[in-house]
C-alpha cells in the first residue's frame, strides 16, 4: 500500500512506507483483533502479535467466550501462523490478578457495581502492554476495538464507532492523551460487525466463524457472586432485607448476590408494590429496598477523571455535555462542573435510574462523536 499522494502518510499516519512501520497488534485470539493483524500484515506492515495470558488457562481452556485464556491464545497463534507475521504470549496473570480481579471483588463488596473490562484497559493493555509495544521499538500498537481516532486541531481525539450498536467508547474512557499518541483502532470506522467478519472470510482465517466474548473474561457464565466467594471467602454472609422505611421484610444470602436496580430475585414476594434494591449496607450485612422513585438520581459524583477535551478540565465552570452512567445506555445531556483536576459533579437534565458506585461517567460532546473523557461514579462525601 503506498503512502497518500496528498498527506504523504501511510494508512497509519506515519511518513514512511508500511514495510518500513512496525506495528504491535493486541491479539485477544478473537475475529477482531484477528482481523486487525490480518489487515495490517495484508497492506504490508511490519506486524509483531503480542498475546496476554491474564489468568489460568487450565482453568479456563474449557470455557468458550472469554479471551485471554488458552484457547484464545492456541487461536492467536494461529491466526500470526497463516499470516507470517511473528506472535509473542505475555504471562501477565500477577499483573492481571493485582490491577484488575482484587480491586473487582474488594468494590463489589463494599456494594459499589465494578466495570472490570475498563481497568483491564487503563491498567494492563494500555498501560503494561503499551510499554512492552515501545520496548519492541513498534511505531504503534493496534487494537480490535470499536472506536476511531481522528485527528484534531491539538492533536488525536478519541471517537465514537461509526457503527453505534459495536461502539466501545464507554470502556475506554480512561485512555490517556499520551497514550492516544500510540494506539491505533482500525476498526472503528467500519459499518458493521458484518464486515469485520467478511474481511476474516476473505483473509482466510480460522476464527471468521468464533462467536463474541459475551462475559467478563474471569466471571464464567456470568456469575460474580461464585467469583467474589472463591477470592474472598466468608464474603456470601447472609443478613436483612430491608425496607428505606425500616421494616425487616425477610432475608438473603449475602450482599454480593444483588445489585443496585436489582427487582427480580429479591425472594419477598406477596408486596403491593414493586420494590427494588435501593442501597447495599454493606457493614451492617443489609440489602435495603425500596419504591422505584428511589433510584432516580439527578447529582453524580464523579472522580479519578481523565480529561480528554480541550485545555485543562478546570479551565472552564462548567461544561455543556452528554454522559454515558451505564454501558447499555444511551447518553444523556447534563452539565459538568470541575471542583478539581480529578474530581467533578455531574448533574443531569432528565434524572436517571440505577447510577452506581463502581461504574465509569463517560463525557460525550452533545453534538458530534467526540469523547470527552470521563471519570468513575462514587459514594461522595
Amino acid at each position: 500500500m503506498a503512502l497518500d499522494a496528498v498527506t504523504g502518510l501511510n494508512s497509519l499516519g506515519f511518513p514512511k512506507p508500511p514495510e518500513e512501520t512496525r506495528v504491535v497488534v493486541a491479539m485477544s485470539g478473537g475475529v477482531d483483533s484477528s482481523v486487525v493483524a490480518a489487515k495490517l500484515a495484508e497492506e504490508g506492515y511490519d506486524v509483531v502479535g503480542v498475546t496476554l495470558q491474564l489468568y489460568d488457562h487450565g482453568a479456563a481452556l474449557a470455557k468458550k467466550g472469554a479471551c485471554c485464556a488458552g484457547l484464545d491464545i492456541h487461536d492467536a497463534r494461529r491466526v500470526a501462523e497463516e499470516m507470517g507475521f511473528p506472535h509473542y504470549v505475555l504471562d501477565y496473570e500477577n499483573i492481571f490478578q493485582d490491577a484488575v480481579i482484587d480491586e473487582f471483588a474488594d468494590s463489589y463488596l463494599a456494594g459499589a457495581t465494578p466495570v472490570p473490562c475498563i481497568r483491564c484497559n487503563e491498567r494492563v493493555k494500555f498501560k503494561d502492554l503499551l510499554e512492552t509495544a515501545k520496548d519492541l521499538d513498534a511505531d504503534c500498537m493496534a487494537t480490535g476495538h470499536y472506536i476511531q481516532r481522528k485527528m484534531g486541531e491539538t492533536g488525536p481525539e478519541l471517537h465514537s464507532a461509526a457503527d453505534a450498536n459495536r461502539d466501545q467508547s464507554y470502556f475506554l474512557f480512561s485512555t490517556t492523551p499520551e497514550q492516544l499518541e500510540f494506539l491505533r483502532f482500525p476498526l472503528g470506522n467500519l459499518a458493521s460487525k458484518a464486515e469485520t467478519r467478511a474481511l476474516a472470510a476473505q483473509y482466510g482465517l480460522s476464527v471468521a466463524d468464533k462467536p463474541d466474548s459475551q462475559d467478563i473474561c474471569f466471571v464464567p457464565n456470568g456469575n460474580y457472586a461464585s467469583v467474589i466467594e472463591k477470592l474472598r471467602p466468608g464474603a456470601a454472609e447472609s443478613g436483612e432485607i430491608v425496607h428505606a422505611d425500616g421494616r425487616v421484610l425477610g432475608t438473603h444470602e449475602g450482599v454480593i448476590h444483588y445489585t443496585i436496580g436489582q427487582r427480580r430475585g429479591l425472594g419477598i414476594g406477596g408486596l403491593s408494590e414493586p420494590l427494588y434494591v435501593v442501597k447495599l449496607d454493606v457493614d451492617k450485612k443489609q440489602v435495603i429496598v425500596g419504591p422505584k422513585e428511589m433510584l432516580s438520581t439527578r447529582i453524580i459524583p464523579v472522580r479519578e477523571i481523565n480529561w480528554l477535551g480541550e485545555g485543562n478540565f478546570t479551565d472552564q465552570p462548567f461544561y455543556e455535555i452528554s454522559v454515558k452512567v451505564r454501558s447499555t445506555r444511551p447518553p444523556r445531556e447534563a452539565i459538568l462542573r470541575p471542583i478539581s483536576e480529578t474530581e467533578a459533579e455531574v448533574e443531569l437534565l432528565t434524572a436517571e435510574e440505577g447510577v452506581s458506585p463502581g461504574q465509569a461517567c463517560v463525557f460525550y460532546e452533545t453534538e458530534g462523536t467526540r469523547i470527552l473523557g470521563g471519570g468513575w461514579i462514587w459514594k461522595g462525601a
